[in-house]
């Protein structure tokens, strides 16, 4: 009794650091925004329990509506295009072929290169007037006159959409390239022997057993692009008119811009319930992977 007893105050003694990093962390911001989403918080001194109005409000909006659909489209077209160009990379870096070491380097310098200034050079290129895109489509004869792509709501959309492809891929990329790797070899031989080809090898071997990682770096992305603050406040402010206002812009212009934050707090929140359903989802999914391979 007393070595388990020992054995449990143990475990808990090492436990501690996470469980208080966690209350302090995580746990007591998120009762204090769920608190704060009830109130009609603001500059004045004093705030005023409201209960459901904040979310009576932000929902009978017909806007808000309109910023959970934006986000939704922003994020899934964003998650796909990382997760296609991301697995087609790793399976060309994967591959035997030559330079494959220097195509590695070059993956990387949108991951490594801070956020912030990728994103202004992006901004730079979508300039109308100096702009390297609008330049070059001119040249090339596509478009007659300089074009602000970010003066223009769908232009604007489908840009933002682009710059985080291109500061996500990397990271997608090298997961999936470790996680390819650590495929046994034995069964590409044996398909080989077999006469299997690439393609084949790939949609029977490799795809199969990527699963757990894609789906992993699904959730990872998906919650990391839901969540995007910087790539749309630095390019865009959600303009023209909110075609690229997300509901994390959504969020920050009304508590930080209109000083509303019982309303913002009550946004905060259902930006939180969306990302929990994305997690039960994946753990769903894994749970049946994992019942599937033990049958």
């Amino acid at each position: 009794m007393t070595s388990t007893r020992s054995a449990t105050l143990f475990a808990l003694a090492l436990l501690a650091p996470a469980l208080i990093y966690i209350l302090i962390i995580v746990a007591y911001p998120l009762f204090d925004t769920v608190v704060l989403s009830f109130t009609n918080a603001s500059l004045r001194p004093t705030s005023d329990w409201v209960g459901w109005a904040n979310y009576e409000r932000i929902f009978g909006a017909g806007n808000f509506t309109e910023v959970i659909i934006r986000t939704f489209i922003w994020t899934f077209f964003s998650v796909a295009a990382k997760m296609v160009i991301g697995t087609l990379g790793a399976s060309l870096l994967n591959a035997a072929i030559p330079g494959q070491a220097m195509f590695r380097i070059l993956i990387m310098p949108p991951w490594i290169v801070p956020m912030a200034i990728g994103i202004f050079m992006w901004g730079w290129m979508y300039n109308g007037q100096f702009g390297m895109i609008s330049g070059l489509l001119q040249n090339f004869g596509i478009i007659d006159k300089p074009w602000p792509i970010l003066a223009y709501g769908d232009s604007a959309f489908w840009a933002t959409i682009l710059t985080d492809v291109w500061i996500g891929v990397p990271m997608v990329t090298i997961y999936l390239l470790a996680a390819m790797q650590s495929i046994p070899r034995d069964l590409y031989e044996a398909a080989w022997t077999d006469g299997a080809g690439r393609g084949y090898r790939f949609r029977r071997i490799t795809m199969p057993l990527l699963v757990p990682a894609l789906l992993t770096m699904s959730l990872l992305s998906l919650i990391a692009t839901f969540n995007s603050f910087d790539i749309i406040w630095i390019l865009t402010q959600g303009g023209p008119s909110g075609t690229t206002t997300t509901m994390i812009i959504d969020t920050y212009k009304t508590a930080m811009g209109s000083r509303k934050y019982g309303e913002g707090a009550a946004r905060a929140v259902v930006i939180c319930i969306f990302v929990s359903l994305f997690c039960i989802v994946y753990f769903r999914a894994v749970r049946k992977l994992a019942q599937g391979e033990a049958k």
